[in-house]
């Protein structure tokens, strides 16, 4: 007999299971925290299906790409506007080089669908299609948030990053009689990724690819795209076996406005970068009863492996909050530990689906998983994370919106309707005609020299104006 803090039948609905386990893991991370969330258990358990559900039916995965998008969806800041380092950082541009880096990643040769005329994958659409539109109460309204997305896999104890462009076969080289790779002059194997620590001492991948997202759309089709080179092979208990450790990564950066209320504050200090990271373990298995031969039996080894090193760290943990010992947690024996190794720290929640299949043959597996599970539930990990205080004043996003709406009523009433005739025009269109009109900002060439001076030219002329009308405005 084994207790846990919940425990949901076979006939639990997917939302369900999202409230209970991942919606607070997302209002932690639009709150600057960072999150951790497994699905374990025997081969052929539902792992894959709790994370990325069924066709009708998302899983965790759309649910809280959804409920992220659904929260901050009218406060998201121009794509560009934050910039992730190579270094697990995130810088902050004006929207001036947000502009100009757009117009200069569209002139590269890279065809490029727009958002809105996105065509959406008829395989994963029906996935995306939560209807309960899910979302955090109380985001802060005086920020702006980029979503950025990443997606990697642990084979063999290695690091795969599957959203690279680079050429990417998921078939290894086949294996001869006398157990040495036969040549392949065509096969070009993808190359593994390292894992570092970046000055806040948290681990990140180096060099792994992160797509900035505007939707649930865009991200669920950027994360189905990695989902087709994901190493996937038949064993004996099921047909379609993960055979790696899948991890798709939610990075959340957000920044204040300024004092004004339009424009993000350029101190990269006051920046919060949060992550949710969301893995799906490969099964547990023995061997023996998976019929596993040449590679298979080498995955199923590495996959053991690793698993067994995520057991032993949080044993150990146990015991040295238990016992007040100090003994060393081994993360580094495997890279699925020591990716993660910070969350075991206290740097975030991590939360454990157990996945249990009730057939008969995997009963003796099924003990050791819910024992392995209970076991965790004693481990506390957790602890509060500062967030920067930026000292604005808060509420100045939508006071300066009520400001601009006034002012345009207001010229609007001492001038008339605005679509009075050629004779009647309102104070406001001659007010706004008044003004040097705004030269051509595209860039079409890097080269191009006299673009950006005529609209600098341009924009003093307007503050002049601007300036000499306040005057004797405050003269009458």
């Amino acid at each position: 007999q084994y207790s846990f803090k919940e425990v949901f039948g076979t006939l639990v609905v997917q939302k369900e299971l999202f409230d209970v386990v991942a919606k607070p893991l997302v209002e932690d991370l639009i709150r600057g925290k960072n999150g951790l969330l497994f699905t374990y258990g025997v081969t052929g358990s539902g792992k894959t299906h709790t994370m990325t559900g069924s066709p009708g039916d998302g899983g965790l995965l759309p649910r809280c790409l959804a409920m992220i998008f659904n929260s901050i969806g009218p406060f998201q800041a121009k794509r560009f506007v934050f910039k992730l380092d190579d270094k697990n950082g995130v810088d902050v541009q004006s929207e001036v080089e947000a502009l100009l880096e757009r117009q200069r990643r569209e002139a590269l040769p890279v065809p490029k669908t727009p958002a809105g005329k996105r065509q959406l994958d008829p395989e994963f659409a029906d996935m995306i299609n939560v209807q309960d539109h899910c979302k955090v109460e109380e985001v802060d309204e005086d920020n702006v948030y980029g979503v950025f997305v990443s997606y990697i896999e642990i084979y063999n104890n290695y690091i795969y990053d599957l959203l690279e462009e680079a050429p990417f076969d998921s078939i290894k080289p086949k294996w001869n009689s006398c157990n040495t790779p036969v040549r392949n002059g065509d096969f070009v194997p993808p190359q593994s990724k390292i894992l570092r620590e970046d000055q806040n001492h948290n681990m990140y991948v180096t060099g792994c690819t992160e797509v900035e997202v505007k939707s649930t759309e865009e991200a669920f089709e950027v994360f189905w795209r990695g989902q087709k080179k994901r190493r996937i092979a038949n064993t004996q208990l099921n047909r379609e076996s993960s055979r790696s450790h899948s991890v798709f990564i939610i990075k959340l950066a957000q920044a204040p406005l300024d004092a004004d209320g339009d424009n993000v504050l350029q101190e990269k200090e006051q920046i919060t970068l949060s992550q949710l990271s969301l893995v799906d373990l490969a099964g547990s298995e023995r061997t023996n009863r998976t019929k596993a031969e040449g590679n298979r039996l080498r995955e199923a080894g590495n996959i053991n492996q690793s698993l067994m090193t995520l057991r032993t760290c949080i044993e150990v943990l146990r015991e040295n909050q238990l016992y007040g010992t100090n003994k060393m947690v081994p993360y580094r024996d495997s890279k699925l530990t020591h990716l993660f190794k910070n969350y075991f720290d206290g740097e975030g929640k991590v939360r454990m689906i157990v996945c249990v299949n009730p057939k008969a043959e995997d009963y003796e597996e099924s003990l050791q998983v819910m024992r392995f599970a209970e076991m965790t539930q004693e481990v506390e990990v957790a602890r509060p994370v500062d967030r920067p205080l930026c000292g604005l004043t808060p509420g100045r996003r939508f006071r300066n919106q009520a400001f601009r709406e006034e002012l345009s009523r207001k010229l609007e009433l001492r001038g008339g309707p605005i679509g009075a005739g050629p004779e009647e025009q309102s104070a406001a269109e001659l007010f706004f005609q008044s003004f040097p009109p705004l030269p051509s900002c595209e860039l079409l060439d890097i080269n191009d020299d006299q673009t950006l001076p005529k609209l600098i030219e341009a924009l003093e002329q307007r503050h002049k104006m601007r300036q000499m009308l306040a005057e004797e405005f405050a003269k009458n």
